[in-house]
């Protein structure tokens, strides 16, 4: 059952009565149906529809649930929702991470940040280029370090390390002092 699962059981106003009837005591179907104000056929059809969801457990319906007859809140169930709805929520933002290489190393044309790993840092430094460079332009050494300072200015990353990374991953190319976009 997903987080969106509880929702869907608790979309429908007798189910949620019903439920509610549980947590302040009812331990049985005429019990939910008194407490909840519901039909005994209503109350029993939400008792079923929050056990099957696995919210509620008891009932004493000879199943094979071993219940003693009394119903009673899976008040673990609870918790396991919780802890899975807050592991989709973290596998959310790390796909959006993913999605967004650049959502925490560049912001306003700066580079907030230089990822050491090879594997983000290098859709930073391409974000670099594309944007400060055109292919097949030959530019000098001063007019490279200026576009690259301007990608720097307030990060805790100099110029002089990008245009570094940028040749050794062969984004830019060297040769006498003059700088090209391959």
């Amino acid at each position: 059952m997903t987080s969106g699962d509880l929702a869907g059981l608790f979309a429908e106003p007798q189910r949620l009565r019903a439920f509610a009837a549980l947590v302040l005591g009812a331990g049985s179907v005429p019990e939910v149906a008194a407490s909840a104000g519901l039909s005994v056929r209503e109350a029993a059809v939400a008792v079923r529809r929050l056990r099957d969801g696995g919210l509620v457990v008891g009932g004493g319906t000879g199943d094979g649930d071993g219940g003693d007859g009394g119903l009673r809140v899976e008040a673990g169930r609870f918790r396991e929702l919780a802890h899975a709805r807050s592991a989709e929520s973290r596998e959310s933002a790390e796909a959006g991470a993913a999605a967004d290489p650049l959502h925490r190393s560049v912001r306003d044309g700066r580079i907030v940040h230089l990822p050491a790993r090879k594997g983000r840092r290098l859709p930073v430094l391409e974000h670099v280029v594309e944007r400060s460079f055109e292919a097949g332009r030959v530019y000098g050494e001063r007019e490279v370090d200026d576009r690259l300072r301007a990608w720097c200015e307030g990060g805790a990353t100099d110029h002089v390390t990008v245009r570094r990374y940028l040749i050794d991953e062969c984004l830019l190319k060297r040769e006498n002092g003059r700088y090209w976009r391959p």
